[in-house]
């Protein structure tokens, strides 16, 4: 059996991690989602890293729970049981926590926990055959690991009817309920390349930066606290030498350093 998750690099900082069991639908299971902890650990080592691509091999992104892996965890006893779907609620904490930008390029089906991975990265971009489904209600079951990352996209009532109902959504409502930020009719690789060269033009600490500033004030108040708290995350920035830069080649009309291998 090939390996079900490859890292693969594709230039310029940025990394592919790339489901790859495309003869059963990239289906999730223990295996694949401890190939995919290890993928995620070599990424993260990597010191140039700018960028990670979620993708898929084959015609669909994942369709989800592997049926039989299911079968077999709900047969463990209880402690096993838990500590099996512990692994894949582990998985989506690190792929949301993840310090560099992620975009997720989707195909065909990604359906349960596909969705879990398509709502912890910070972009996604569809074809237009793609859909998804929030299924596991018609298999007696509840999207129960994926359901913060879902439900923070979504929001609360467009939930309640996808949960619930299990309905197949395809690619332009989920375009429109924010499932997706694009929908292309072009290759998908060749979609986001527009995408990856504009994040490869940013600074790559401030964008470290700025996805804890948006994990720590999505949906706070704005207290005191919270002005007081960004004043000192800017002051903090600006005096690094990456902000000195960035203000530097700017006001003298130049690319900044971190963008002489961006095309």
């Amino acid at each position: 059996m090939s390996e079900p998750v490859l890292l693969q690099a594709a230039g310029q900082g940025v990394w592919q991690l790339v489901l790859n069991n495309p003869e059963r639908c990239n289906v999730l299971n223990d295996a694949t989602i401890d190939a995919f902890h290890d993928r995620l650990s070599e990424a993260e080592a990597k010191p140039a890293l700018r960028l990670l691509v979620l993708k898929a091999e084959g015609r669909h992104f994942c369709a989800g729970a592997d049926l039989g892996w299911m079968q077999r965890a709900a047969a463990l006893h209880s402690p096993q049981n838990r500590a099996d779907a512990a692994r894949l609620a582990e998985l989506l904490w690190r792929l949301d926590r993840f310090a560099q930008p992620t975009l997720a390029l989707v195909q065909g089906a990604a359906y349960g926990g596909a969705l879990g991975l398509v709502c912890a990265c910070d972009m996604v971009m569809a074809a237009d055959d793609a859909r998804f489904s929030l299924s596991e209600t018609r298999l007696g079951l509840i999207p129960a690991t994926i359901s913060p990352y879902v439900l923070r996209v979504l929001g609360a009532r467009q939930a309640r009817r996808y949960m619930l109902s299990a309905e197949v959504i395809d690619a332009a409502t989920a375009e429109r309920l924010g499932l997706v930020h694009e929908v292309t009719t072009q290759p998908l690789q060749q979609a986001a390349a527009p995408v990856i060269e504009a994040l490869l033009r940013g600074g790559p600490q401030a964008q470290i930066a700025t996805k804890d500033l948006i994990r720590d004030y999505a949906g706070q108040p704005v207290s005191r606290a919270l002005v007081t708290d960004s004043a000192a995350r800017l002051a903090s920035l600006r005096v690094t030498d990456e902000a000195k830069e960035g203000l530097a080649a700017f006001l003298e009309k130049r690319k900044p350093s971190w963008e002489d291998d961006v095309c």
